[in-house]
């Protein structure tokens, strides 16, 4: 299911907007084989920072481009899209391995992490569809408790979906939800149970002590399990997500990213951002708003959809 050539098509649909922008700007360079000229690297300069791949990142993606093009002859649109979808590719697989988003073994507990507003609760209905195409058993925690809304999304998700959502009431703690979660996960011998949390960053000390309490829980009463946390970042934001990015890892360590929103943006490049950048492993993809419309990460994949 994370590989479905439909979804990646749709991915590859969705990054029209931020692909028209980035070769339109290599047409010019096909006028200059050997070298990217000052005016002509500016134009692309801009075309990858607008699609939010960084500064730091889209400078050293055009120096490698120059290098590859002083040692060979394009000759043709695609080639030139070839090499940078090439060096693209390889920003994103750069340095040790990424994990794979099945990694670590089973039964597990994932934390998910993120801002009110990301997608969380429609990227742990995602996460939950993809256990089941899998034919793995999900329990999902509403631990996100200072929003009601955010409980109902939830459980709402959950009768879509066949799964059970294991909830107390609004302005309960969230450590107990927790508690009760994973004795429920382990009386039904499921294989994931996957945590919704709050998003309050703007009460870092409180967030913070709030996702250890969870995490001492965890590892108390579900001994053993692989546990991992799954930040959900909005691609449509941009800069800005990387930002936020950021402040939570001030707040606790990430083990991997879920990117969504990615359909229909024209920031597609902070995927690269976030890998290069942040140095968090992108594990998976929204691109749309099904259960289905999860695929999970390919760095070739992406590089290709992103230029070509």
């Amino acid at each position: 299911m994370g590989n479905d050539e439909g979804l990646w098509r749709k991915l590859r649909a969705g990054l029209a907007r931020t692909q028209e922008r980035i070769t339109e700007r290599l047409g010019a360079a096909l006028d200059l084989p050997a070298s990217l000229e000052a005016e002509t690297a500016e134009e692309l300069e801009e075309a990858l920072i607008a699609a939010d791949l960084g500064v730091a990142t889209t400078g050293l993606l055009i120096e490698r481009l120059r290098e590859r093009l002083r040692r060979s002859d394009v000759g043709r649109p695609e080639r030139l899209r070839e090499i940078l979808a090439d060096e693209i590719e390889r920003l994103l697989t750069e340095g040790p391995a990424a994990p794979t988003p099945d990694a670590g073994g089973w039964p597990r507990v994932t934390l998910v992490v993120g801002v009110n507003g990301a997608g969380k609760t429609t990227s742990i209905a995602k996460l939950a569809r993809r256990e089941q195409l899998a034919g793995r058993r999900v329990v999902l925690a509403a631990a996100d408790t200072f929003r009601a809304a955010a409980i109902e999304q939830l459980v709402l998700w959950g009768e879509r979906l066949g799964v059970e959502v294991i909830r107390q009431a609004a302005g309960s703690d969230p450590a107990a939800v927790v508690h009760d979660a994973v004795h429920a996960a382990r009386a039904r011998r499921v294989d994931h149970l996957i945590v919704d949390t709050a998003g309050r960053l703007h009460n870092k000390e409180h967030l913070m002590a709030e996702l250890a309490k969870i995490r001492r829980v965890i590892d108390r009463e579900a001994a053993g399990w692989t546990v991992r946390t799954l930040l959900v970042l909005d691609a449509t934001t941009g800069q800005n997500a990387l930002a936020q990015a950021r402040a939570f890892l001030t707040v606790a360590a990430v083990d991997g990213v879920l990117l969504s929103k990615l359909d229909g943006t024209a920031k597609g490049g902070m995927v690269v951002a976030v890998a290069r950048e942040l140095g968090l492993p992108v594990l998976h993809l929204g691109v749309g708003e099904k259960a289905e419309d999860l695929v999970d990460f390919d760095p070739r994949e992406f590089a290709a959809a992103l230029v070509r």
